[in-house]
């Protein structure tokens, strides 16, 4: 309900203004049942019933970049238009809410960066004109599922922009230590869009019921003084928009029993890219899974010259990768309409094809090392590395992490042929120099971690029209197969087309090979300090808990903090006011698996002990080493 402050604000300005505020705070309730019924995604879930709750954190004293080779492709990194409009809404709009708060008068726009921070987006001083954290873009014309341009009401009909998620939306870290902010370009992100979905919905629906704010809102795109007519044709506008998101909240609500909470920094993401392109854009309701698998962002560096991505392993190559990511952030693809061209698409490929070549870099060598996007070194700022106990810990490492993550990338044993190759064995090379690191992908009977990820993958089934051409109904392969031909689609709808030998370079030189192991790769461990919380589903907060036996792991832990723990190496775990709690007895949030728990004389596949008991010195020293890496 409205607070005792702002209720007495609400009721100064006269007898009628008073009249309305009462009759609105009697008919608050009502509307809260409404918009779980004709709301936008999410609105049914309202927290505190009508209010997103979302944490306070303190002001950062400074905030600093870590050096990551990454100073000259960073800020057009942040913004770069992938095609994706992941609101369903036009960037105008987008600009134009108010957050979701009941009230008759003004409040504050949803777009304020401090409001967006407190969701996690990283608010960009560098780009004050766009208005946008990072990992958010302006793009071209926004269009319907007609392809048809959003309008302006009014005269002279101007093109609405469209908005969307980008690369550095999730893959923007952040910690604060000591009153300092520290970014990581490619790190994993903080963002709950859980909950930010929640507020946007919420925002659209008081728009479209809480006296007064329609006008405002309707002021902001069309201009002053928008006459009835062109306010008509904003409310349709409107109308369509909590239409749409109507369908998608019953769509949630039917797969609610089976979904699990993502909350920050987890994301969905398979499922999620499929749920856009099967169900959305396919508009096959069928189609629509469970979120039951949610993932901690991953880093991305390096991640260009593996010869396997995702954390089952489940792509090879870098533009099917990518392509596929911008059509699950709501990028414009047809898939219905064959008069207008199926497989068309507004994805900016040029853009995603100078994102991926930005955090490659050239070929890496032993001389060169990589030399895209790098990981970050422990700052200066943080307690400094007990070099003594780091070296016992390297001697550690190589025993027990070496096998699975392979030696340092800062040694010279990481760049020999043993740990690079070819795709596929091929001994041509299709450019010189071409090698790819060959990532260890460690079986879910070995490893024990939660399996949902790489088993819902393995089980997911889709039914895709016969026009569409495509050959299998496994969720995977059939993701593949439309992803490559959306790719196709435009490749040889350029003028000219685009040649074969460009098309090869564009697509990482790597074949489109998809599979759903049930396993999880082991990707080289430098940078891994600053990526906490651990495992593929962010199940253990720290990596002293993560070398420690399951039991000593904790239960429940809050996600959302932003304070560093140097020590443990992770973020504080205290609880946090309106954060998320993480349980890890959750089908999909499992924390158990990847333990140092055996006897060292024979190792409990199933039940994932990797290796003996360490000590709690030994711990100790192997995190003090994994700081150095």
């Amino acid at each position: 309900m409205i607070d005792s402050k702002e209720s007495k604000m609400a009721w100064k300005p006269n007898s009628i203004v008073a009249s309305l505020a009462l009759l609105f705070s009697v008919v608050v309730a009502a509307l809260v049942v409404i918009a779980s019924v004709i709301g936008y995604p999410y609105v049914a879930k309202v927290y505190d019933g009508i209010r997103v709750k979302l944490p306070e954190y303190p002001t950062a004293r400074n905030t600093r970049w870590l050096d990551q080779n990454w100073k000259d492709q960073r800020e057009w990194f942040h913004h770069a238009d992938q095609g994706t409009a992941t609101f369903h809404i036009p960037y105008e709009w987008f600009m134009a809410l108010e957050q979701p708060e009941i009230s008759l008068t003004s409040v504050g726009l949803l777009s304020d960066p401090v409001y967006l921070d407190r969701f996690g987006f990283i608010p960009d001083p560098a780009n004050p004109k766009l208005g946008l954290p990072i990992g958010m873009a302006r793009g071209k014309a926004m269009v319907d599922a007609t392809a048809q341009p959003w309008k302006n009401p009014r005269a002279p009909y101007n093109d609405l922009t469209r908005i969307g998620l980008t690369c550095a939306a999730c893959h923007t870290g952040r910690f604060t230590y000591n009153g300092t902010e520290f970014l990581v370009d490619g790190g994993p992100a903080l963002t709950d869009l859980g909950k930010f979905r929640t507020a946007l919905g919420l925002s659209l629906f008081f728009t479209s019921v809480v006296p007064y704010r329609f006008d405002r809102f309707a002021e902001k795109i069309i201009g002053p003084d928008p006459s009835e007519v062109e306010k008509s044709q904003l409310r349709a506008q409107l109308g369509k928009i909590l239409a749409q998101g109507k369908w998608l909240s019953d769509l949630d609500t039917m797969v609610a029993p089976q979904s699990v909470v993502e909350g920050f920094g987890r994301l969905d993401a398979l499922n999620r890219i499929g749920n856009e392109v099967f169900a959305v854009d396919l508009k096959t309701p069928a189609n629509y899974a469970a979120t039951s698998a949610p993932v901690h962002f991953p880093r991305i560096w390096d991640a260009s010259w593996f010869d396997w991505v995702q954390y089952n392993a489940s792509i090879e190559q870098p533009m099917v990768r990518n392509a596929g990511e911008a059509m699950g952030v709501s990028a414009m693809i047809n898939l219905t309409d064959a008069r207008g061209g199926l497989y068309n698409s507004g994805i900016e490929f040029v853009n995603l094809d100078r994102i991926e070549k930005s955090l490659a870099g050239k070929q890496p060598n032993a001389s060169t090392g990589f030399t895209g996007l790098k990981s970050p070194q422990w700052p200066s700022e943080l307690p400094p590395i007990d070099k003594t106990l780091a070296g016992q810990g390297a001697a550690l490492y190589r025993e027990h992490c070496q096998r699975c993550h392979l030696p340092p990338v800062s040694s010279a044993e990481f760049w020999t042929s043993d740990f690079w190759s070819l795709p596929d064995g091929r001994t041509v090379e299709r450019y010189p120099g071409e090698r790819y690191l060959r990532v260890p992908i460690v079986r879910i009977t070995e490893i024990g971690t939660d399996p949902a990820q790489a088993q819902d993958m393995l089980d997911r089934k889709v039914a895709v029209p016969k026009e569409l051409d495509i050959s299998s109904d496994s969720f995977g392969l059939a993701l593949g197969e439309v992803t490559a031909k959306t790719v196709k689609h435009w490749y040889e709808g350029q003028t000219p087309p685009v040649s074969p030998e460009k098309r090869e370079d564009m697509n990482g030189y790597r074949d489109n090979g998809i599979q759903a192991p049930l396993a999880y790769k082991a990707r080289p461990l430098n940078g891994i300090w600053a990526t906490p919380p651990y495992l593929h589903n962010g199940s253990v907060p720290n990596l002293y808990a993560l070398l420690s036996p399951v039991s000593e792991r904790p239960t429940k832990f809050y996600l959302g903090n932003r304070a560093y723990d140097p020590v443990n190496v992770g973020y504080s775990t205290d609880r946090l006011e309106n954060g998320f709690e993480l349980d890890t007895r959750l089908r999909g949030n499992t924390n158990t698996g990847h333990e140092f728990n055996g006897d060292g004389t024979k190792q409990n596949e199933k039940g994932g002990v990797i290796g003996r008991l360490l000590t709690p010195g030994e711990r100790r020293a192997l995190v003090e080493f994994l700081k150095t890496m």
